[in-house]
């Protein structure tokens, strides 16, 4: 497999206030890669400098070769990274399919294709094909991530960044979308996952990196962080019992 994504010893900040220090770490084409780690470790922090809503302080951000570092997030659209932002962030005022159309805007001089591809996604959700004229806000929270993840599919991306899908889901639903993301991989999108819940990240992804207070304390196969004792202690103990009892 060829590297789709290699971010550099990346140093990220919020002014000041630093973040992450020296994060490495590749995303080769067709796979699924997970970042799990507890709340402040720097994961949603990373994924937004992929995406190009942070600029790093320091180290560099490649696709397929490309310096992208600097490149404005729309650019970086263009160039096949899609981002579903933590909370799901549909236009709630705006129909179904009017938010599905924004996300094909890349398209937007071809209205039959954007048309099929609408169509494709209800086939993918066909719950969305029911709620096509309701406005997104009153929309489940399901159902809202489902939009959100099938806007995102209508920009074509090579790389889809998934902050936390599951936050705030029912199980059933949470299930429903997880699935939903194998099948977006096994179309041949590239997929980074960061996912609170370590469980359904690692029984996803191919591979993983484990961030600690904003540095890479593991890296492995999805197998190989499963067994390590520090991963199960951390993250597998408890709340995998309790994710498997539901």
């Amino acid at each position: 497999m060829s590297v789709l994504l290699a971010a550099e010893n990346l140093e990220l900040a919020y002014g000041e206030l630093s973040v992450c220090r020296g994060i490495s770490l590749e995303v080769n084409d067709g796979e699924i890669v997970a970042l799990i780690g507890a709340n402040g470790a720097g994961k949603s922090t990373t994924l937004r400098a992929i995406a190009g809503l942070l600029t790093p302080r320091g180290g560099a951000i490649r696709l397929r070769g490309e310096d992208i570092t600097r490149l404005p997030s729309h650019e970086r659209t263009m160039r096949g990274i899609a981002l579903v932002p933590e909370g799901r962030r549909a236009f709630p005022f705006l129909t179904v399919r009017e938010n599905l159309e924004l996300g094909g805007f890349k398209n937007r001089g071809d209205g039959a294709k954007v048309k099929r591809m609408i169509e494709g996604i209800f086939d993918m959700f066909p719950r969305l094909r029911e709620r096509a004229s309701q406005n997104a806000g009153t929309l489940s929270g399901g159902e809202q991530q489902m939009l959100v993840l099938g806007r995102a599919m209508m920009s074509e991306p090579t790389l889809l960044c998934l902050d936390e899908p599951s936050l705030g889901l029912a199980p059933l639903v949470v299930r429903d979308i997880f699935r939903t993301i194998r099948t977006i991989n096994e179309g041949g999108t590239a997929v980074l996952l960061v996912e609170q819940n370590a469980r359904y990240a690692l029984d996803t992804a191919h591979r993983g990196y484990v961030l600690q207070t904003g540095s890479i304390l593991l890296t492995g196969t999805s197998a190989e962080l499963g067994k390590d004792p520090r991963v199960h202690e951390a993250y597998l103990g408890r709340a995998a019992t309790r994710a498997e009892a539901q």
